[in-house]
């Protein structure tokens, strides 16, 4: 194995450019064309190149490291978005700091100071409620930082995400189509995690807008597992008279249900409708399959690596214009849902 170490002149004669344009590409990768960002990425990873981060770091006063800063490591979906982003970065020739807050507000904020103190250049954030304290004192601190998995173009902090109450709304339309009127509601915990409490919210209104209503009893927030998915829908399936469509707030609630649905003996779709929210790997595994919203997690993190790292982009920050960036969130429709008994 070669000791010697690849050379920017390396990289330029790999991808057939020029060695300004390898340059370009990590101070300012929104310039280079597609094409040539794409076969420069190619070379950089084929040959494993690193840009002398001492020298960079001196010339531009970037540490060139970048803070992600997510509720937890045992959900799927920060874990793709997260790897994305660290794939995109290291192809710059940028660090990734990871920091997991088990959706504490308070450790949330501290995790954030920590990150600033180790001098990173940007903070990838989760969803948007948070401490205005901490917002002021990322201004102050010229730190730049995309709030992610949410899309509000009203707020004035950059949004990179999708907007989770529309996504609801195109659930219940489905539903509503297919003759369902009882419906039933297996939610995230809301409290600290605005995206959760988007979904309810978006529900709720969706429903409220074709004359019909969530009652106290037939709306259950769960903690993020299969088991308290499994045991919430027991609970919705003694209820009388029994809901024919669940609305789960994550795929991991949903599969949960409808692994407790086959225990109970029923069929799906004909006795009951189930859909959930992510479109994790397993949500076309486990029969029937489970119809869920395609967040588009890779793309998300890919964004969100661009826009910490363009530095020409607004970055609301000093004032300027906040931008928001928001990503389709799509109805995947499974073996799950169908019409309703009798519609």
């Amino acid at each position: 194995m070669s000791l010697i170490r690849p050379t920017l002149e390396d990289v330029a004669r790999r991808a057939g450019v020029s060695t300004a344009t390898v340059s370009r590409f990590f101070s300012a990768p929104d310039k280079v064309r597609p094409g040539m960002r794409h076969r420069v990425r190619e070379a950089v990873e084929a040959l494993g190149y690193r840009p002398h981060g001492a020298a960079r770091a001196l010339a531009s006063r970037r540490s060139n490291t970048i803070g992600a800063v997510i509720p937890t490591l045992g959900n799927a979906i920060f874990a793709t978005t997260v790897q994305t982003l660290q794939r995109e970065l290291a192809a710059r020739g940028n660090d990734l700091l990871l920091a997991a807050f088990d959706y504490d507000p308070a450790r949330e904020r501290g995790q954030i100071e920590n990150l600033i103190v180790r001098g990173v250049d940007g903070l990838l954030l989760t969803g948007e409620a948070r401490d205005p304290a901490v917002y002021s004192l990322l201004k102050r601190r010229g730190i730049r930082y995309a709030n992610t998995y949410v899309h509000n173009p009203g707020s004035p902090h950059p949004t990179i995400g999708f907007d989770n109450r529309r996504a609801m709304h195109k659930l219940v339309g489905y539903l509503h189509d297919l003759g369902h009127r009882s419906f039933a509601m297996i939610a995230g915990i809301a409290e600290g995690n605005d995206r959760a409490s988007e979904r309810i919210a978006g529900s709720r209104e969706a429903l409220a807008a074709r004359g019909l209503e969530l009652a106290p009893e037939r709306l259950l927030e769960r903690p993020y597992s299969m088991a308290a998915g499994r045991g919430a829908l027991r609970q919705l399936m003694a209820l009388s008279p029994r809901p024919s469509a669940v609305l789960c707030g994550n795929d991991v609630l949903a599969l949960g249900a409808l692994l407790e649905a086959g225990a109970l003996g029923l069929s799906l779709p004909e006795d009951l409708a189930i859909t959930g929210f992510d479109d994790l790997d397993l949500a076309k595994e486990i029969p029937p399959g489970l119809t869920t919203i395609h967040a588009p997690l890779e793309e998300m993190g890919r964004q969100t690596a661009a826009y910490l790292l363009d530095p020409d982009a607004d970055s609301g920050v000093d004032g300027d214009a906040s931008p928001h960036i928001e990503l389709p969130a799509e109805l995947v429709v499974r073996g799950s849902t169908g019409p309703a008994r009798g519609a």
